[in-house]
């Protein structure tokens, strides 16, 4: 996989987890009693916690697995589940409890800056967007791709910002419930076929071990 292949595959593959667009009416739930400026400011918050927590994980998550033991086909088989999961939620046209609970979202409603918790942790840097981005440090070849890694977290914390702040200034009557579905069902296709891969390459890296 050369450079620019990596690149679209991990902004396609961040994009898909994170999913923006199917945070907003959760995000415009929650923050029904504040501000335009209120929850702009909440939706940058959010998008630079997230950056924050997935670069975090992308430098330090298969060293930590591999401190704990845990071999590379074994964190890319959970990983793979813990995207399956998410993505037959999304083909179902809903938000995944991998992603947030509905107890999560509710005690959100609550909150008077729902920024960190829950907007940015679990629903955009929860536990299915941390196994994606340890998944694809793992598939980087060298520090250039790592490097584009980065440059995707950063990118999807950018384009999920202006998701959710254009959704804070009123700009999401555009996307009506239909369309909403039809789109979260879309990228779910995409994220399980995504799923599968892994798996699939955790069973054939496997596989080779075991023949050796």
């Amino acid at each position: 996989m050369n450079l620019t292949e990596y690149a679209l595959f991990s902004f396609g593959s961040l994009f898909l987890i994170v999913d923006p667009i199917a945070a907003v009416p959760a995000f415009l739930a929650m923050t029904a009693r504040d501000t335009v400026a209120q929850r702009v400011r909440m939706a940058q918050v959010a998008c630079l916690v997230t950056i924050g927590i997935l670069t975090v994980f992308a430098l330090t998550g298969q060293g930590l697995f591999r401190a704990l033991g845990v071999s590379l086909p074994a964190l890319q088989a959970a990983g793979g589940l813990v995207l399956l999961l998410v993505a037959l939620d999304m083909l179902r046209a809903q938000r995944s409890a991998v992603q947030e609970t509905a107890e999560e979202t509710a005690a959100g409603a609550r909150k008077e800056d729902i920024a960190i918790t829950p907007l940015a942790i679990p629903m955009m840097a929860g536990p299915g967007a941390i196994s994606a981005v340890i998944l694809l440090e793992s598939q980087a070849a060298d520090w250039s791709q790592r490097g584009v890694l980065l440059g995707c977290i950063v990118a999807i914390g950018i384009v999920s910002y202006v998701t959710l702040a254009l959704a804070g200034r009123g700009a999401s009557h555009w996307l009506g419930p239909i369309a909403e579905k039809i789109i979260t069902r879309l990228m779910g296709l995409l994220l399980a076929a995504l799923a599968i891969q892994f798996i699939f390459n955790a069973l054939k890296a496997e596989s080779g071990l075991l023949g050796r």
